[in-house]
């Protein structure tokens, strides 16, 4: 793949790729990346919409970027997006999806018009004692121990951590610290996740150090991302004419390998509870949505559990039947099997139908509810929570359908399988009323309100996600098969389980990058996919890293031994009156 930066190739119209009038596509799965692939097959590859085929064993487009009204219910969601600027693929992408919301701009437009005058932040990241803020919110609390393993991990090749947890590279002191509180509930890391993963993010989001605590490096969408992101793809989708058909389970690529070429040759599926099989010609392109963090999700409601389940779904399945085929296929058991009971399986979406609830989010968040402008700014973590719960309440309505007094907020539980502090149960096996009086103790409401507000004040939405930290599993090389295997004619793997350069999973940016890699390999397009942002690999940006993981401190002011601090001076002094000296002063370190 070739990888470019500036803006020489960033803006530039691809010419038509040879013999493209010639070839269909095959997209198995109608999440972002499959229609992020469409996109890109259309714009970038000049490919006829009628001859973009999207195959969707779910009866809704969107994959993980879901929001929905459930009758009876409430509503839905059963995650959030956290986005920033060097989402470069992301926002390549948008740039030519016309908004639903605002004539004549595209969904970038209108991204970048709402984060500019509504920029996002947080007034209070952590909060203890039953709605209380913590005394050191704001501040990393990182001893200079644990900032030299965290700069350890930044220095390592990513070889050397295979088959490494985050626990084998971290010790107490670096668990005991805000910055690990802000970095597992924001990102969902488990202790016993890939220290590869924790590498990547690390280096991926370092020129985000600054903002981590506030979340000032955050941006968000005005609705939940399905009526923001996805129903304007689909509009722009369904204006190329492009074939989206909903209902159907794709069992099996059969995949003809002769020494070193290998080519998609039949589909295998299921439609309506019939087996069809459909042959593939090799100019025609498959691009497989290998797993998924929300497949077989279950869903309760305000009085039953969301059922807990372990069936892997047609995603799994199928890329198990394509890694039989080839180990460069990859291996879905790296993902897929031997998940830890405490990771974190439960998510809930709360509808408040009335303002008793507002008096508390709006001490903690500092500001009204119903303005239409940022309220948490991310996610509000408890830090003496059982279940480590944290909650978010984004700008509201947070669905276009929502009713003026009603407002959304919505709940995770880190650790799955340990009883609550107020409802004496694993999140996993509570109603949604359970779950929202859990959250109404942390919030501080008095315990002769908790039940009578859950009660009746509320609609709560369950859901379980058997899978939804799988990315982060312990894996080895090839196990998360390449976007384009080593010689496929006509597959390629979209999504968060393929393998990319350097690039995080668990993000929209993953999704975009790996679908743009897929169709711009297989059709040759000639222009070049952007390079992950590259921060770093800018001392500016490890300079200012370097001063706000030590909260704010001078070099003269870190705690240091006596022969580094000796060695340190002297460096300082040698670099007096040049651009180093520049760049330390700019960072605050001198």
């Amino acid at each position: 793949m070739r990888y470019t930066n500036g803006n020489y190739e960033a803006f530039v119209r691809s010419r038509k790729p040879e013999g493209v009038e010639n070839k269909s596509a095959y997209i198995i799965g109608g999440g972002l990346a499959g229609l992020a692939a469409a996109v890109f097959l259309i714009r970038d590859g000049h490919m006829s919409g009628d001859q973009i085929h999207i195959l969707e064993e779910r009866h809704v487009s969107g994959g993980s970027l879901d929001g929905t009204l459930l009758p009876h219910n409430g509503f839905v969601t059963r995650g959030g997006r956290e986005m920033e600027s060097h989402f470069e693929c992301l926002w390549d992408l948008f740039r030519s999806i016309p908004s639903l919301e605002v004539e004549g701009a595209s969904v970038l437009d209108e991204f970048y018009w709402l984060n500019h005058d509504d920029p996002n932040s947080s007034n209070c990241r952590l909060i203890h004692n039953r709605g209380e803020r913590t005394d050191d919110d704001g501040q990393f609390t990182l001893s200079p121990a644990a900032q030299k393993e965290l700069i350890s991990l930044f220095m390592m090749s990513e070889d050397q951590l295979e088959g490494k947890r985050i626990e084998d590279v971290f010790g107490e002191e670096f668990f005991a610290s805000n910055f690990w509180l802000y970095w597992c509930s924001m990102f969902a890391f488990e202790t016993w996740h890939s220290a590869i993963e924790m590498r990547r993010y690390v280096l991926r989001f370092i020129h985000h150090i600054e903002g981590l605590p506030d979340f000032t490096s955050l941006k968000f969408t005005r609705y939940n991302q399905y009526e923001s992101l996805v129903k304007p793809m689909l509009a722009y989708l369904e204006q190329h004419h492009v074939d989206v058909q909903y209902g159907i389970q794709v069992s099996n690529v059969l995949v003809e390998i002769e020494e070193d070429v290998k080519t998609a040759r039949k589909l295998l599926l299921t439609r309506d509870g019939q087996a069809e099989e459909w042959e593939l010609r090799a100019d025609d392109l498959v691009f497989v949505t290998n797993g998924s963090i929300t497949e077989s999700t279950t869903e309760g409601n305000h009085h039953t559990p969301a059922p807990v389940t372990h069936d892997l779904g047609g995603s799994w399945n199928l890329w198990k039947n394509l890694a039989k085929q080839s180990a460069e296929f990859g291996n879905p058991d790296a993902f897929c099997a031997n998940l830890p009971d405490e990771s974190w399986y439960v998510s809930a979406t709360i509808t408040w139908e009335n303002d008793e609830i507002d008096p508390y989010l709006e001490t903690i968040t500092g500001r009204k509810l119903h303005t239409g402008n940022i309220v948490s700014g991310g996610i509000v973590t408890v830090k003496d929570s059982n279940w480590l719960l944290s909650f978010a309440t984004h700008r509201q309505p947070h669905f276009k359908e929502q009713q003026d007094h009603q407002v959304i907020t919505w709940v995770y539980g880190l650790l799955s399988n340990t009883p609550g502090n107020y409802v004496q149960k694993p999140i996993e096996q509570c109603t949604g009323e359970e779950i929202a009086q859990e959250l109404l103790y942390h919030l501080g409401v008095p315990d002769d309100r908790i039940a009578a507000i859950a009660g009746q004040s509320c609609h709560v939405v369950p859901v379980y996600m058997p899978f939804i930290t799988s990315y982060f599993m312990l894996r080895q090389a090839g196990d998360r098969p390449l976007v384009v295997p080593q010689g496929s004619r006509n597959l390629a793997f979209i999504g968060n389980f393929a393998e990319t350069e350097r690039d995080t999973v668990f993000t929209t940016e993953y999704s975009v990058r790996t679908a743009m890699e897929a169709v711009y390999r297989l059709l040759g397009v000639e222009r070049g996919v952007p390079e992950v942002f590259a921060s770093a690999y800018d001392l500016r940006v490890l300079a200012k890293a370097i001063y706000y993981l030590s909260d704010q401190k001078e070099l003269s002011e870190m705690e240091l031994p006596f022969i580094e601090r000796k060695i340190l001076q002297h460096f300082i002094s040698k670099t007096q009156h040049t651009y180093l000296s520049e760049i330390l002063e700019d960072a605050h370190l001198i």
